[in-house]
């Protein structure tokens, strides 16, 4: 009995450090992402096709700020979002876990060690997979009172979803955005209460 209960408390130990681990990314370096808007826009394409080779904290930082990060003093974002209520999460799923984007901080907080990008695929898209990171853009319907807005929700996403397509673009990186995923199983493993929509997935990597 003493040696189970030493087990269990081993195993809360893991899971309590686990949700409160937080990597602090890189400050964003602009200058790695020169290309300009109307360049970027004229290359912008969807690619299904990743290579394994994996995204640098450096590539990773730049890519989340220019997805949805502070770009002022007063808080406000790199995407609009309806009324200012900043609705947008985005999610970071690698071979290595979970983590959701802290704007505020710049930094990741892991939600789950598990590897999500098969869900993020689904079965009908396994290329999805491949990506070295996938994106998961959610909106959290709490911040528009008790009532939520949809479709202001999704709106949002899709500002953001372009910023991902050009910072992408910019950066020699591909992705695509998609709304094909495995909800449930996904919802699940990012911990998210049903208030929190799914809406849109960016794989991100270099094209194979």
């Amino acid at each position: 009995m003493k040696k189970l209960m030493m087990a269990a408390a081993v195993l809360l130990f893991s899971l309590t450090a686990c949700a409160q681990e937080t990597i602090k990314l890189p400050v964003p370096d602009k200058s790695k992402a020169a290309m300009s808007v109307m360049d970027a826009l004229t290359q912008r394409r969807s690619v299904r096709s990743f290579s394994d080779r994996a995204l640098t904290d450096d590539q990773l930082s730049l890519l989340l700020w220019a997805a949805n990060g502070i770009n002022r003093e007063d808080g406000r974002r790199t995407a609009p979002t309806a009324m200012n209520r900043q609705d947008i999460q985005v999610y970071v799923c690698r071979a290595d876990g979970a983590f959701l984007y802290d704007a505020k901080e710049h930094a990741l907080q892991r939600v789950g060690t598990e590897d999500l990008r098969p869900y993020v695929a689904g079965a009908r898209q396994p290329f999805a997979k491949e990506a070295p990171v996938c994106l998961v853009i959610v909106s959290d319907q709490r911040q528009f009172g008790p009532q939520g807005s949809p479709d202001y929700g999704r709106i949002d996403a899709g500002y953001v979803s372009q910023n991902v397509y050009l910072a992408a673009t910019a950066m020699g990186l591909g992705t695509v955005a998609r709304a094909m995923m495995e909800r449930e199983q996904l919802a699940k493993g990012l911990g998210l209460v049903p208030e929190q929509l799914l809406l849109l997935n960016h794989p991100v990597g270099y094209v194979k």
